[in-house]
C-alpha cells in the first residue's frame, strides 16, 4: 500500500462524510439535526471542502505514481472507479437536492458505465485504453460543474449552466473519441 494507493482509498473513504454532509444538510435526517442542529446551513460548505480534497488527491495520487513509478495493478483498477464513485455519488446528491436536471446525470453515469465495459472487454484483448485529452477535460469541467454546484451561488448561477452544458458535451465528446479511436475493441461484441 503505497502512497498513491492510500490516496486512492483515502477519496474512496471520502466519499461517506460528503454524502452525508451534503444530503444531511437538506434532508433534516432527525439523527442529523440532533447532532449538528446549529450548523446545517453550513454543510453544503463542509461537503465542498470534502469533495474539493477528495478532487486533489485524484491529482496527486497519479502524478506520484508516475513520477515515482508506484503503478500498481491496484491503483489502475482502484483510481478510476474511486473518480467514478466519487462523481457518480456527487450527481446523484445534486439530483436529489434539485441542483441538477437528472436527464444530465444519466448522460453522464451512462458515458462512465459505457466506457468501463469497453475498457473491460479491451482489456480482456489485452488491449490498453489509454486516457484521452477529451475524458481529462471532460472530468476537469464536470468537478468544476459539481463545485458550482454545491456552492450554489445566486450570481454565479449562468456560470454554472454553462459549465454544466460544457461538461455535458464533453462527456459525449470522450465516449465518441474513446469509440472511434478503439473500434477494433467492437469486433469483439460480434
Amino acid at each position: 500500500m503505497n502512497l498513491p494507493n492510500k490516496l486512492t482509498t483515502t477519496r474512496m473513504i471520502m466519499v461517506v462524510p460528503f454524502v452525508i454532509c451534503l444530503l444531511g444538510g437538506h434532508a433534516r435526517w432527525g439523527w442529523f439535526v440532533a447532532l449538528f442542529g446549529g450548523v446545517l446551513e453550513y454543510m453544503d460548505w463542509v461537503a465542498l471542502v470534502i469533495f474539493v480534497v477528495a478532487s486533489l488527491t485524484d491529482l496527486l495520487d497519479g502524478r506520484i505514481a508516475r513520477k515515482y513509478h508506484m503503478i500498481t495493478n491496484f491503483g489502475k483498477f482502484m483510481d478510476p472507479l474511486a473518480d467514478k464513485i466519487l462523481v457518480c455519488a456527487a450527481l446523484i446528491c445534486l439530483t436529489d437536492i434539485g441542483r441538477i436536471p437528472s436527464w444530465v446525470v444519466i448522460i453522464i453515469v451512462s458515458r462512465e458505465f459505457i466506457i468501463s465495459g469497453f475498457r473491460l472487454v479491451a482489456s480482456d484483448n489485452g488491449i490498453v485504453i489509454a486516457a484521452s485529452m477529451w475524458g481529462k477535460y471532460k472530468t476537469t469541467f464536470q468537478m468544476i460543474m459539481i463545485i458550482l454546484m454545491i456552492a450554489d451561488i445566486d450570481i454565479l448561477a449562468p456560470v454554472t449552466t454553462l459549465v454544466m452544458w460544457i461538461a455535458l458535451a464533453l462527456t459525449v465528446i470522450s465516449l465518441v473519441d474513446y469509440i472511434g479511436k478503439n473500434r477494433q475493441v467492437l469486433s469483439d461484441f460480434r
